[in-house]
C-alpha cells in the first residue's frame, strides 16, 4: 500500500515540477532518432581506421626515404638518419615542406616522383576522405529522417520496449501492421538500438516530455501503446500523449488496479492491469490447467487460436452470429460492445464489427 501511495506522490510531484519548469533541464531531452537502416561504423571508429591507414602510409614513406638516405642532404648536419627520414616523410606527406632536408641524388629525386608523391596524394585522400565520409553519413541520416517525417501518418507509437512492449509489437506485426508504421520510444540507448536492428524506427528519450513524443510524430499517430515500468510514469506519458493527440487510441499497461481510474482520467482508452491479469490467469490455471492453457493460447497471437476483430461481411449481414464461419464472442455496434447472446445482435448489421476466435493463420471471412 505504501508503494501505491508513493507512486501517486511521485506522480503529483513530477507534475508540479513540470508546471514550475524544473524538468526543463532533464538530460534525457534532445535525444536522437535511430532509423532501421544499414549499420555503419561510428564516426570515432572511422577516424581511428583512417588514422591507422595514415600511419601505415607514413611508415612506408619513412622506410623508402631511409633506404636511400645517402641521396638526401640535411642542412643541419649533412647526413640523414632514421629520425631525419621520419621527419622528412612527415613534412612531405603533410605538404608542409620546410626545405631543410632535400633529395640531391637522381635516385632520391626519382623515388620522390614515382613513390613519395603518390603516397602523399594517398595520405591526403585518407585524411580528407574521413571528414567527407562522416559529413556525408550525417547528411544522409538527416535526409532519411526528413523523408520519414513527411510520410509518417496513422502509425503506432510504442512507449517502452521491455517485455510487454516487445510482445505488443510482435502482436501488431502478426496482425499485419508493417514495421515502417511502428515507432518505439525508450530512454535506454541499447533498447532503441535493438529496436532499430529489428527494423523499427526508434526514438531515444523521456516519453513524459512532449518534445520526445513529437520526434516520434505522435501528433499524427492513430495508436499509442504505453508499457512503462511505473504507473506514475504511465500516467504522465498518457497525459502528454493525449495533450498532443486528441483522437489517437491510447492503450496503457499498469501494475495496480487502483490506478486504472487515474489512467482513464488521464486520457487512456483502454487500461490493462498486468498484475491482476496475471493473477487471474494463475488462479484459473490452478483450478483448471486446461482453461489456463486455452487462455494462454488465446493471448499468444499466431499460435493455436487467435482472438481478432473484423468487419461483418455482406454475406453475414442479416444473419445470426452463430451462422458465421468463425466463433463470434462479441459484436461491436457503434460505440457499444455487446455479448453474442444479447438479443440486439441476433441479426448482424453490415456496419457491425465482430470479435471472433479462429485458428491462427486462417484467412478472414470474405
Amino acid at each position: 500500500m505504501v508503494t501505491r501511495k508513493m507512486n501517486r506522490i511521485s506522480l503529483f510531484r513530477t507534475l508540479w515540477n513540470r508546471t514550475r519548469g524544473e524538468a526543463d533541464d532533464d538530460p534525457e531531452a534532445g535525444r536522437s532518432i535511430v532509423m532501421p537502416a544499414r549499420r555503419v561504423a561510428a564516426p570515432l571508429r572511422q577516424v581511428l581506421q583512417r588514422l591507422v591507414m595514415a600511419l601505415l602510409v607514413l611508415a612506408v614513406t619513412t622506410l623508402i626515404v631511409y633506404s636511400d638516405s645517402a641521396g638526401y642532404h640535411d642542412n643541419s648536419d649533412g647526413g640523414v638518419d632514421f629520425l631525419d627520414a621520419a621527419y622528412y616523410a612527415t613534412v612531405t606527406l603533410s605538404t608542409t615542406g620546410y626545405g631543410d632536408i632535400t633529395p640531391v641524388s637522381d635516385s632520391a629525386r626519382l623515388t620522390n616522383i614515382l613513390l613519395v608523391t603518390p603516397l602523399r596524394v594517398l595520405f591526403l585522400i585518407i585524411l580528407v576522405g574521413t571528414t567527407l565520409e562522416v559529413l556525408t553519413e550525417r547528411t544522409r541520416h538527416q535526409v532519411q529522417i526528413h523523408r520519414w517525417r513527411n510520410r509518417m501518418r496513422e502509425h503506432t507509437v510504442v512507449v517502452g520496449y521491455g517485455t510487454k512492449g516487445r510482445h505488443a509489437v510482435e502482436t501488431l506485426l502478426g496482425q499485419g501492421k508493417p514495421k515502417s508504421q511502428i515507432v518505439v520510444v525508450d530512454p535506454q540507448k541499447k533498447v532503441v538500438d535493438a529496436a532499430a536492428a529489428e527494423g523499427l524506427v526508434g526514438v531515444l528519450g523521456d516519453a513524459t516530455r512532449s518534445e520526445t513524443l513529437l520526434r516520434a510524430e505522435l501528433a499524427r499517430a492513430s495508436q499509442v501503446v504505453i508499457t512503462t515500468q511505473r504507473d506514475d510514469t504511465a500516467a504522465l506519458v498518457t497525459l502528454t500523449a493525449r495533450q498532443l493527440n486528441k483522437s489517437a487510441k491510447i492503450v496503457v499497461a499498469v501494475r495496480e488496479d487502483e490506478n486504472v481510474p487515474l489512467l482513464r482520467q488521464s486520457g487512456a482508452n483502454t487500461v490493462v492491469t498486468s498484475s491482476s491479469s496475471a493473477g487471474r490467469l494463475l488462479g484459473m490455471s490452478m483450478m483448471s490447467p486446461n482453461v489456463g492453457t486455452v487462455l494462454e493460447d488465446l493471448l499468444t497471437y499466431g499460435n493455436g487460436l487467435d482472438v481478432a476483430e473484423r468487419p461483418v461481411t455482406k454475406r453475414e449481414a442479416g444473419h445470426s452470429p452463430r451462422d458465421c464461419e468463425d466463433l463470434v464472442v462479441a459484436v461491436v455496434r457503434g460505440h457499444r460492445l455487446l455479448h453474442f447472446t444479447d438479443p440486439e445482435v441476433e441479426t448482424l448489421q453490415l456496419a457491425d464489427r465482430v470479435i471472433t476466435i479462429r485458428q491462427a493463420g486462417a484467412p478472414e471471412a470474405g
